[in-house]
């Protein structure tokens, strides 16, 4: 992991941690403790959700904030959903499975074993 230190705000401030994401979009991966995979549509170097949502997780399998969260396309064995995801949570999926979401063909047009290629963007 690539680790580097920018200035703070101010002279009481400590310098801010900035992290390189361990994963990438397109990657496939699975939770480490709950069984279910997906494969990552985007990335906050940072916690970037709810307060309520941070809190709504058990204490003792609460992540820290200050590393990367993903989204992911995310399936179980009983449904597809979009989950969000510390990095600390994350492992690569080594099944080399693509991942069985109805809206990955929306934002990836082709399956390597392990990644997906995101489609290009048309914009105007």
């Amino acid at each position: 992991m690539n680790v580097q230190r920018s200035p703070g705000g101010g002279r009481s401030d400590p310098p801010a941690i900035i992290r390189e994401a361990k994963f990438a979009i397109g990657d496939v991966v699975k939770h480490r403790i709950f069984p279910f995979r997906g494969v990552i549509f985007d990335v906050d170097p940072t916690f970037n959700n709810t307060e309520e949502w941070w809190l709504s997780i058990p204490e003792h399998v609460r992540p820290r904030k200050d590393q990367p969260f993903y989204h992911l396309l995310a399936e179980n064995e009983d449904s597809a959903y979009v989950a969000y995801v510390s990095e600390q949570n994350l492992l690569a999926d080594e099944t080399g499975e693509p991942v069985g979401h109805p809206q990955t063909p929306e934002i990836f047009e082709a399956f390597e074993p392990g990644r997906y290629r995101l489609r290009p963007r048309i914009s105007n």
